[in-house]
């Protein structure tokens, strides 16, 4: 069985977040549109506004890499299935937002996990200048 290189599992695990972000580009929208209260509707539109200029960054680092992002990876994120399958249940008033709220939170513990590795692994392969794309949110 070969070694896996610290670069290899750099380009794993960006190509997991270019997925997972590609993949809340998605589904934001969707969120967005089941959500009952106005101010969590919002907050789903804004949030697909910081996804997108996560992606062009990620991109970027793939660039800088001279390597393809790829998605359907099959990453640890949760299933978008299971997401769009609990938009449609039928809940209490404003108890579908709860639903939403806990998805998008377990999203959200995800990335902040993978972006702290990638950018902690960009820092130990000297590429200090995809650290700083991977740091900002």
């Amino acid at each position: 069985m070969a070694r896996l290189a610290l670069r290899e599992l750099y380009l794993e695990e960006l190509r997991d977040l270019y997925d997972a972000e590609n993949r809340m580009i998605k589904a934001l929208p969707k969120f967005a549109e089941a959500a009952e209260s106005e101010r969590l509707r919002a907050g789903f539109q804004y949030h697909l506004l910081q996804t997108r200029s996560h992606v062009a960054r990620l991109e970027q680092v793939f660039e800088r890499l001279g390597e393809a992002p790829c998605t359907d990876m099959p990453g640890p994120m949760p299933d978008a299935s299971e997401m769009d399958q609990m938009m449609y249940e039928d809940f209490e008033e404003g108890v579908k937002d709860a639903a939403l709220i806990s998805a998008a939170q377990r999203v959200e513990h995800y990335e902040i996990a993978a972006y702290e590795c990638v950018k902690t692994w960009a820092g130990l392969l000297g590429d200090r200048e995809a650290q700083a794309l991977l740091d900002t949110h």
